[in-house]
């Protein structure tokens, strides 16, 4: 597939980023299982904050806490090297790890929507994003691509080929993604008004699976408003590795379409009252044990 802006092809939402090696990949967006997962976590905590390079001992430290073993944490270095997201420097007896431009690059846009998440869409002008796209019923990547990222951008689904979404704005998004997927000659999108018909709250419930965000939210509370470890990289990386994939799941509807109260809302304070709390102690503790490979 050409890159991104050659033959014709929409420009990356992301920038230039995504000319380089590293290439966002659902792994990427959405992974938070395994130890490749916990990485990305550990990176966007640390790394992308403090833009100074740290040594293999930091993560294996890092990571033992977090009940991983050195191997695998070494493994998981190395692929990252090898996939464009650090590169490494040796100084004497010790390897130094940072962040590639376009790694940190693709951080800092998710530590944007993470930080800047609000679990309720402000200001809605009561317009719709509507998506049609058919696909072919045996290209199974191209409709497990289409309909995961989708998702990733707020889109529900409220019957067979076609999306809907609220947020009106990310019309450059929604084209960037279908030319990807090899789907722009295949869909239709358009500017809407719901004008008639059945009540709103239907569509919503038919659209996305609120039944099952308001569990994921309840597990997070839950989890959260308990004693925390008195670690502060393991509370802190807990809180974060757990949260990150909520508003990746959560297509942050506007308030007067969802339940009232909205537990998303809830979840929302406790993350940033924790996160405010815990993140000078676990830098901190970070900055010490990368130091003592100095």
């Amino acid at each position: 597939m050409a890159e991104p802006g050659e033959g014709g092809a929409a420009s990356s939402p992301y920038g230039s980023a995504s000319r380089e090696r590293f290439v966002l990949s659902r792994r990427y967006a959405a992974g938070t299982g395994g130890v490749r997962g916990l990485l990305i976590t550990v990176l966007g905590d640390y790394l992308r904050p403090t833009r100074r390079p740290a040594p293999t001992s930091a993560f294996i430290d890092a990571f033992g806490r977090l009940a991983v073993a050195e191997p695998a944490c070494r493994q998981a270095l190395v692929r990252a090297s090898a996939d464009g997201w650090l590169i490494s420097r040796r100084d004497g007896r010790y390897t130094w790890w940072r962040l590639s431009p376009a790694f940190e690059h693709f951080l800092d846009i998710g530590a944007s929507r993470i930080l800047g998440f609000t679990g309720a869409q402000p200001g809605w002008d009561r317009r719709w994003l509507l998506l049609l796209a058919r696909l072919p019923e045996g290209d199974r990547a191209m409709r497990h691509l289409l309909h995961t990222r989708l998702g990733w951008l707020g889109f529900g689904r409220p019957a067979p080929g076609a999306w809907v979404s609220t947020h009106t704005g990310r019309v450059k998004e929604v084209e960037f993604l279908l030319r990807e997927a090899g789907a722009y000659e295949r869909a239709q999108l358009f500017l809407s008004e719901h004008l008639g018909g059945g009540d709103l709250p239907s569509l919503v419930r038919q659209s996305w699976d609120l039944d099952e965000l308001e569990r994921a939210y309840q597990e997070f509370i839950d989890e959260f408003t308990s004693p925390p470890s008195d670690d502060p990289i393991v509370r802190f990386t807990r809180l974060v590795h757990a949260w990150r994939r909520l508003p990746l799941i959560d297509p942050v509807l506007p308030a007067e379409l969802l339940p009232d109260p909205w537990i998303g809302e809830r979840a929302v304070r406790l993350f940033h009252d924790q996160h405010t709390r815990w993140e000078p102690a676990a830098i901190r503790e970070w900055e010490r044990i990368s130091q003592e490979a100095s």
